[in-house]
């Protein structure tokens, strides 16, 4: 599996908002929605479909509908922030969460909270976070959703840097990665540069 950076204009638009330091809590947490939203074509590309009979106003026919159950799993906080958008377009999508923090002196990913639907193993599962930076989190919430039976797994950000995604890959070579944009590195608390800051805090206005 690899990783893929979207080129629209669109989000590329949107994101430019809310890496702007003034841009207010409620215009954050609108072009997320929109952004995640925009998103949600490209992450759904490959899901199966299946062929229907149906009836409509003039003939029957045979059409397709999507044949996997979705199931989103946001990383708490900041990951709710994605949620909305994409369940617009997917309102019949299971929900699931996923809690971890990271320890700011060892940098390991802690869990605080996992509740996950019982489907999860035979469901098309996006894991929701808007910035991949050491990919330590990531990496951690993965681990757990494989742990509950997951095989079919995509990470979706909207934010990444390259060490963040090798690090993905390196533990999980077999889930696809999506970003809106790909930024230059890290710093030396291992914030994203130029980066949104911190999406949870700014999300809800906590800072």
């Amino acid at each position: 599996m690899g990783f893929t950076v979207l080129d629209h204009p669109l989000i590329k638009h949107k994101l430019t908002m809310m890496r702007k330091k003034e841009t207010s809590t409620k215009d954050f947490r609108q072009n997320l929605d929109e952004i995640a939203g925009l998103m949600a074509y490209e992450i759904t590309k490959d899901i199966e479909t299946q062929k229907i009979l149906i009836e409509t106003p003039l003939a029957q026919s045979m059409q397709e509908r999507i044949s996997e159950e979705i199931i989103l799993v946001p990383i708490l906080r900041a990951g709710l922030g994605m949620v909305d958008g994409i369940r617009q377009l997917i309102p019949t999508a299971k929900i699931g969460h996923i809690g971890v923090y990271r320890d700011e002196e060892t940098f390991e990913a802690v869990e605080y909270f996992n509740k996950l639907p019982d489907t999860i193993a035979d469901g098309y599962v996006m894991v929701l976070d808007p910035m991949l930076a050491t990919g330590v989190s990531a990496s951690a919430v993965i681990d757990m959703i494989k742990a509950a039976g997951a095989k079919k797994i995509k990470l979706v950000c909207l934010v990444g840097v390259m060490q963040g995604i090798e690090a993905v890959q390196l533990k999980h070579p077999d889930v696809d990665i999506v970003l809106a944009a790909l930024d230059e590195g890290l710093n030396e608390k291992n914030y994203i540069v130029p980066g949104l800051g911190d999406a949870g805090d700014r999300l809800f206005g906590t800072k």
